[in-house]
């Protein structure tokens, strides 16, 4: 191997975010104990588990696995004040379990997760009776739950913002009297959905389809023992590393065909751009060709991996357009106009419509990055400076919500492959 070619990295992540928080939602509601195998220990996934204890779960926690007693009855507690940090999944999925249950239940969120949108899934709740009320603006945080079951039925709702709605619901479904038949309009992020089915499927609980309509038996859940897969959306800041990287190799265990999150598609993004890749049954490795081309590509699918692809896009041979993201207007920041800023702070040439970027390569200087409080601007900056000198940020802490030790993991990337 000739001296200046990289040395191949494999590394190990930590636990995908989405399975975590869901298969804490399961095992609460399962009858019976589940051991949950490599979970992802972070601020968000530690305020889901704390949530669960103030709603009267038993959650035992060692450092490779933690263990939870399911209520398939609700929560054990008549009252509860559950602060749900900065967590969507937390903020989201909580209220909806804690409504199969009998009680009242306050939930409150960050100044940043009251900025983001509940109104879909809490409108849908109402319809199916729930007794809900947002104590300040209508369709945020906070708000007051007054559980006494879930009788099931139809509904109707409006997925265009978030799956984390329609997922909340899926999960609810076996907790009602009746089951739920949910017709879903504008539905982003589908994959996550998918990710849903099959983490109820290992619980005991097959979803059907028919065409819009998702079709949720009652009966309740089954505990099992279930191991997290690394997450994918992390993944992406490490294979776009390789990428950038003329001979650098990232090979990541746990992630391979079988992986249940969409966002291991972004290697295919990678692939298109001239990335050497290969997803075999047990891990995905990319490679770095010195390629790395221009395209257009809808992200509507993968769009948590959107600011990754924009924060490599300087360095391709010519213009990167990702369409179809609106979403990601509402996540922990508006990302799309957070990944436009803070490249035009290096200097480079962008372009935004309502759902849309559009990258044009160039000579991008240091600076220091903004990261609105965002985990995921600041990981993918990360990945410019390494072709970058001088980038800095103003709240690199951020990175606890989903990987407190991304810091220290970057940098030994970065000192293996001479970033």
């Amino acid at each position: 191997m000739p001296v200046d070619t990289p040395a191949p990295r494999t590394l190990t992540l930590p636990g995908s975010k989405s399975i975590t928080a869901r298969a804490l939602f399961l095992a609460a509601a399962a009858d019976g104990v589940t051991t949950l195998v490599r979970p992802l220990r972070s601020d968000d996934t530690e305020g889901f588990a704390e949530g669960l204890v103030r709603l009267g779960y038993r959650v035992g926690r060692t450092p490779d696995t933690w263990q939870v007693d399911g209520r398939p009855q609700g929560p054990a507690v008549a009252e509860a004040d559950v602060y749900c940090r900065d967590g969507a999944t937390t903020a989201r999925f909580l209220p909806t379990l804690a409504a199969a249950g009998h009680g009242t239940y306050r939930f409150d969120a960050s100044p940043q997760m009251r900025r983001r949108p509940l109104l879909p899934l809490t409108r849908a709740l109402r319809d199916l009776g729930v007794d809900l009320r947002h104590e300040e603006a209508e369709g945020h945080h906070p708000l007051m739950v007054r559980a006494s079951g879930v009788e099931g039925g139809e509904v109707v709702l409006d997925a265009g913002q978030s799956s984390q709605y329609l997922t909340a619901l899926l999960l609810l479904g076996p907790l009602t009297r009746r089951g739920l038949r949910i017709r879903v309009t504008n539905l982003v992020s589908a994959p996550y959905v998918e990710i849903t089915l099959a983490m109820m499927r290992a619980f005991g609980v097959e979803v059907a389809r028919e065409g819009e309509v998702f079709v949720v038996p009652p009966g309740g859940y089954r505990a099992t023992t279930y191991a997290i897969e690394p997450d994918a959306s992390t993944a992406s800041y490490f294979f776009a590393a390789a990428a950038i990287t003329p001979g650098a190799e990232v090979t990541v265990p746990g992630l391979g065909t079988g992986a249940l999150q969409g966002d291991l598609g972004f290697v295919d993004v990678l692939r298109r751009m001239g990335a050497r890749v290969s997803v075999g049954a047990d891990a995905t490795t990319v490679r770095g060709t010195g390629e790395l081309r221009g395209l257009t590509v809808n992200m509507r699918d993968i769009s948590d991996t959107m600011p990754t692809l924009a924060a490599i896009a300087p360095f391709a041979s010519g213009p990167v357009r990702i369409e179809d993201v609106a979403n990601t207007r509402v996540k922990e920041c508006d990302r799309l106009e957070a990944c436009a800023e803070n490249l035009r702070r290096l200097g480079v040439r962008v372009s935004t419509g309502p759902d849309w970027i559009e990258i044009v390569p160039g000579t991008a200087t240091g600076a220091q990055v903004t990261s609105y409080g965002d985990h995921r601007i600041v990981m993918s900056f990360a990945v410019t400076g390494l072709r970058v000198a001088g980038i800095s940020f103003d709240d690199p802490g951020c990175v606890r919500k989903t990987f407190p030790g991304f810091h220290e993991a970057f940098g030994e990337l970065r000192r293996g492959i001479g970033g």
